[in-house]
């Protein structure tokens, strides 16, 4: 924006005293009235960034001078709220109810930290003073109707407030209506906020209504604008000749396209040979859909808004329209398609010794899927050997090359989370059928070794030539998380080779091969999980911690993903046009941080709303097996209750109310439940028969009540020991996460009866003799 570098040497001069708006303005010599507008807004922008903040007085002080952090809000429906930083060097910072301001949920916010909290070892807590930026003017909710107004009850359990509907500002809503309301006032101290409705969904007992929901809630568009569906009248269906000029014509070399069964943009294809030194070629050719996505026209600026395709439980939101991501962009079989293709020669070793990047014309020969590939490469039946005859050999030649690569990663120290996964069955109405698991067997793993050495080839390549470039990058893990998931581990007896500010991604999948198989296997695996940050886009090659690489980006779905069209166009600009002027680097300098900032936070909203929907099905699912008995494992515990995940990856709860044969402590340390008379213990991978007692689908809620329970014996002694240091700390009882807790014994009782670790020491010991 035209003021923004000014204004940021005014601001950080040593000089500089806060001044408002109409200091600037004297500052600048700004007399035109569209010149003040953008004034005002390139002081928005800065506020936004965090490099300036607006006072009481309307000054702008440098945000460096203040004791304030910036953040980003999450709201709990219990009233209190988490402030992450946008500096992701600090820890989250808990804001007490009393603490939240006006803030809603995803409101970017100053907070000023409690001076009593700070150095505390837990969160710090602190307050919200200020709204710098507002994330939401939309919520998605149920209409429900008053005599001479409304109010929407917003589908998002973060936000705790309703919103005041007017009497004219309704739409014709009636009570039950899912709604999409526009914020008209944001709420103060003493009132809710106000909004109209701006479009009704539908009810809430309509097929469909419950996705389409959570589609509005997350801002997902679904239908593509006139402007971007009128564009497509000029890309054609078939590849032409003349675009095949100039191109390296691999449409005689055997290719083909490995996915599931019901994939229709298929946007990756390889193509496999062993040769003559040993040695394999390996061409991974992509879609080449920047040849037909224009920098800068109605597709492209829809496809970077979207930024990624979201994959729901029934349907796929696309990123680029069906004619493209479904029709001339897939490399459909028996088609000639355009491509960019990565050809690799690999060593024994893993090793790519040479590579090259093309634009190249491809004819698939087959369309694979990963169910005929696994049996292909396992089972070998009869009827398929025949009817793949003609690529069996390349298949065979694949699957060699993918062990070597695999091994190559793990020897290097790349961890491999093994995490169960369901899709949820659905009939034409979205009533949940089924919940199956899903396969990650040899033909998923071959294309996977295949990508990811595209992928980080790619990546180090631009990495040395020094150019502005896009990159996937997953930073070490945090010192202070790690330490605590070291900490959590020493009670199962396993120790980490590496300080918590030191670790060797190695080390960490060496805990994961010593803890598959057991009981502990899930929880460690997940808390190792949250222990580590969030992969994302950024514009320095920063390495991939998970993968132990030095480079990678994401090159290979260009379809779906806008980061990979942007590494595509990159890619010709760089190595097929050899244009690497001072202009063009400057431009991509100044593109590619929005670039990643966008496209990261448009993946995490992708996510959220696939979560969303796999819970909301579950929910629906186990609301058809009420009273029915199922087989599971303790897959987490907290201080109000254990959550225990069936087979088929369905999690629900048991509250510790509702755990009444006796009075239960959970300890955090440790994360096990013991109870105080009986010493019973409950630890993560315990195996339990549970029955569904209730569900609530609009909280996707389930909750379970344990039958049997196979018990792994009492705790260590030194596990006791650490609960009886931590049972010296005083407990509150009255409350737990606002639900009722269980009744507290009398205190005659209370006085008669032993401390539970000390009767689960005197069974050890017995134990022991």
């Amino acid at each position: 924006m035209k003021y923004v570098e000014q204004l940021e040497q005014i601001i950080k001069s040593n000089d500089y005293k806060p001044m408002t708006v109409d200091g600037f303005k004297e500052k600048l010599q700004i007399t035109d009235s569209e010149e003040f507008k953008t004034l005002v807004k390139s002081l928005v922008l800065l506020e936004e960034k965090g490099i300036v903040v607006r006072t009481k007085k309307d000054k702008y002080m440098p945000t460096e001078q203040t004791d304030l952090i910036q953040g980003k809000v999450r709201l709990h429906k219990k009233g209190f709220a988490f402030v992450m930083p946008l500096d992701s060097e600090l820890d989250d910072i808990f804001i007490p109810p009393t603490h939240t301001s006006t803030a809603m949920n995803d409101d970017i916010v100053l907070v000023k930290i409690h001076e009593s909290n700070q150095g505390n070892s837990d969160n710090p807590e602190g307050s919200i003073e200020s709204i710098v930026k507002r994330a939401n003017n939309r919520v998605v909710g149920t209409y429900t109707e008053a005599k001479h107004f409304g109010f929407v009850l917003p589908d998002s359990k973060d936000m705790n407030r309703d919103v005041f509907i007017g009497k004219d500002d309704n739409l014709g809503a009636v009570e039950g209506h899912k709604v999409v309301v526009e914020i008209t006032k944001y709420p103060d101290e003493s009132s809710n906020p106000e909004g109209k409705v701006i479009q009704i969904i539908g009810h809430r007992n309509d097929p469909g209504v419950d996705i389409l929901s959570i589609i509005h809630a997350h801002g997902i568009n679904i239908e593509f604008p006139e402007e971007v569906m009128n564009a497509l009248d000029d890309i054609p269906n078939t590849v032409t000749e003349d675009e095949v000029k100039g191109r390296v014509d691999l449409r005689d070399e055997l290719t083909i396209t490995i996915d599931g069964a019901d994939a229709k943009d298929l946007d990756d294809a390889i193509s496999v040979k062993k040769l003559d030194n040993g040695n394999y070629r390996l061409i991974v050719s992509i879609a080449d859909v920047s040849h037909y996505v224009e920098q800068g026209s109605p597709i492209d600026m829809e496809a970077y808004d979207r930024a990624t395709s979201v994959y729901l439980v029934d349907r796929v939101i696309p990123m680029l329209p069906h004619k493209l991501s479904n029709g001339i962009c897939s490399l459909n079989p028996q088609e000639d398609r355009l491509a960019m293709s990565a050809d690799m020669e690999i060593n024994a070793q893993g090793k790519v010794i040479n590579h090259e990047f093309y634009e190249s014309v491809i004819h698939s020969d087959e369309r694979m899927t990963y169910r005929d590939v696994n049996k292909i490469l396992t089972e070998q039946p009869e009827d398929l050997m025949n009817k793949y005859a003609h690529i069996t050999s390349m298949l065979d030649d694949a699957h060699a090359l993918a062990k070597i690569l695999e091994r190559m990663r793990s020897e290097r120290g790349s961890i491999d989370f093994d995490f169960k996964e369901a899709k949820v069955i659905v009939d034409e109405d979205g009533i949940p059928t089924d919940v199956e698991l899903r396969n990650r067997d040899v033909g998923e793993r071959l294309i996977e070794s295949f990508m990811l050495c595209a992928n980080e080839c790619v990546a180090e390549h631009f990495h040395w030539m020094n150019v502005p470039f896009l990159y996937r990058v997953h930073e070490d893990p945090k010192e202070e998380k790690l330490k605590t998931f070291f900490e959590f581990i020493t009670n199962f007896g396993i120790m980490a080779k590496g300080t918590s500010n030191s670790i060797h991604p190695g080390a960490l999948q060496d805990i994961v091969d010593e803890v598959k198989g057991m009981p502990e296997e899930l929880v460690i695996s997940t808390l190792m999980l949250r222990s580590m940050q969030q992969a994302r886009y950024d514009e320095e090659s920063l390495g991939h911690f998970g993968l132990s690489t030095d480079f990678y980006t994401h090159f290979t779905s260009p379809i779906r993903r806008f980061p990979d069209l942007i590494v595509h166009r990159l890619i010709k600009t760089y190595v097929i046009d050899k244009d690497m002027s001072n202009e063009t680097t400057k431009y991509w300098e100044q593109e590619l941080p929005e670039i990643a900032d966008h496209t990261s936070s448009r993946e995490r909203r992708a996510v959220d709303a696939e979560r969303a929907t796999d819970e909301l099905k579950k929910t629906q699912f186990m609301q058809q097996h009420i009273d029915e008995e199922f087989d599971g494992v303790i897959s987490s515990i907290a201080n109000f209750g254990v959550f225990v995940e069936l087979p088929n990856t369905i999690e629900g709860m048991i509250h510790i109310s509702d755990m009444n044969d006796d009075y239960y402590n959970f300890h955090e340390r440790m994360m096990v439940m013991v109870g105080e008379r009986t010493g019973t213990v409950y630890r993560i991978g315990d195996k339990v028969k549970v029955k569904c007692v209730g569900v609530n689908v609009d909280e996707r809620q389930i909750d379970f009540q344990i039958l049997e329970h196979e018990s792994r014996g009492d705790l260590s002694e030194s596990q006791v020991k650490q609960i009886s240091l931590s049972d010296k700390k005083p407990r509150n009882r009255k409350k737990n996460n606002g639900k009722p807790q269980q009744k507290n014994k009398s205190k005659k009782e209370s006085t008669k009866k032993q401390p539970f670790y000390k009767k689960v020491a005197k069974r050890s010991k017995k134990k022991r003799k």
